[in-house]
């Protein structure tokens, strides 16, 4: 699917292609960031994965494993987007269903108006995690609780009168895609994504078998360095708790060229290698502003902070995870362990870049990774 090729093959200008390679060495070395790990792809071709760093957080400089897995957090949320829209294709619904028709209890405290749509564009009013969510995390609650709780709150505002970013909409999506295909969203997103792409490194919460043997694959996933009020929990990122969960919103466990693939599939229109996963229309639908015609979102929002279906777009004027020189379709995620994925349909272009260093809310080592890779595009 993707031919490692040298950077001038691939489309790199040499010497700058080094200098953003040499940045990533110098935030590890410097501990900005504990890990690194970088794939760039253009027309297909990549010069490979580029890991620095460390796998543990106690260990030395250099000492991380070629074959690293990283927590992605909600980078999570636009693959589980487009789960939801390959069941749309399929007639199972439509966008502008209600959540009710799948959950009926999601009707308390004024949803009942919410739309699959509203979760998808961040438009629903739901909270970005729920008021209990620490609670929810230190009594090891699966997520059919997330999903309980959610149902019961109240929105900030009514669905379609504002952009909130909401974790806890995908909590809500990832429900609705088992109860319409009779398979866990981790399953689905198996069965339907990662298996037929070749990303056999990837999953959505680890399974039990990824913590047996000798050398167990969970060994293989690179340390993030926790906030403090995460430090010593049996619930944080680095946890067994959190890596099994599998949570829709951020869970999903992947290593760079595993990831590129996905980018590959969404940069050929839904087809890779004779395999149709999604329509050409759903992608042009899922990668293009679907705030614009909505009235009742603000015109600030519609205009410069655009949304498509799970994919968050290229902002203006916004350097955070994505940097400054993107060119106007760019489509991507970012996620609060330190990771960005971005790709330019314009040049064909993708960029995976993942680091153990959370960044949030400014994702400044990742802006400063991107403008390098941006540079070194010829």
């Amino acid at each position: 699917m993707l031919k490692i090729e040298s950077p001038q093959k691939v489309g790199l200008h040499p010497d700058r292609w080094k200098t953003c390679l040499k940045l990533l060495v110098d935030f590890c070395k410097s501990d900005q960031t504990p890990a690194a790990g970088l794939l760039v792809s253009r027309e297909g071709k990549t010069t490979g994965t580029h890991l620095f760093g460390r796998q543990q957080l106690s260990g030395v400089n250099g000492s991380i494993q070629d074959d690293a897995i990283f927590l992605i957090a909600s980078i999570t949320k636009p693959l589980v987007a487009m789960a939801i829209l390959q069941l749309v294709e399929r007639g199972h619904f439509s966008l502008a269903d209600r959540v009710t028709e799948f959950i009926p209890d999601f009707g308390k405290e004024g949803k009942h108006g919410i739309t699959v749509r509203h979760l998808l564009t961040h438009t629903s009013g739901l909270p970005d995690m729920l008021p209990a969510n620490r609670e929810l995390r230190i009594d090891h609650a699966p997520l059919a609780e997330f999903v309980k709780q959610t149902a019961q709150i109240k929105p900030d505002f009514s669905a379609g009168r504002g952009v909130q970013y909401q974790s806890m909409g995908f909590a809500i999506l990832g429900e609705i895609i088992q109860q319409v295909s009779g398979k866990t969203c981790a399953e689905y997103l198996q069965s339907e994504f990662f298996t037929p792409l070749g990303m056999h490194d990837t999953t959505l919460g680890a399974p039990d078998d990824w913590f047996a043997g000798e050398e167990p694959t969970i060994n293989r996933i690179a340390e993030i360095r926790t906030p403090e009020d995460m430090e010593g929990c049996d619930w944080n990122w680095n946890n067994r708790y959190w890596q099994q969960l599998g949570a829709p919103w951020g869970g999903l466990l992947t290593t760079p060229m595993d990831l590129a693939r996905f980018g590959q599939m969404m940069l050929n229109k839904g087809e890779v290698d004779g395999t149709r996963f999604l329509s050409p229309a759903t992608i042009n639908a899922a990668t293009r502003n679907q705030l614009s015609c909505m009235r009742d979102v603000p015109e600030a929002d519609r205009r410069c902070r655009p949304w498509g279906f799970g994919w968050r777009l290229n902002w203006p004027a916004h350097s955070a995870n994505f940097g400054d020189f993107l060119g106007p379709n760019t489509f991507g995620h970012w996620g609060a362990t330190g990771t960005a994925f971005w790709m330019d349909p314009d040049t064909n272009t993708q960029a995976v870049i993942f680091t153990t260093q959370p960044q949030e809310p400014h994702g400044k080592l990742l802006a400063k990774i991107a403008n390098a890779v941006s540079a070194a595009v010829v």
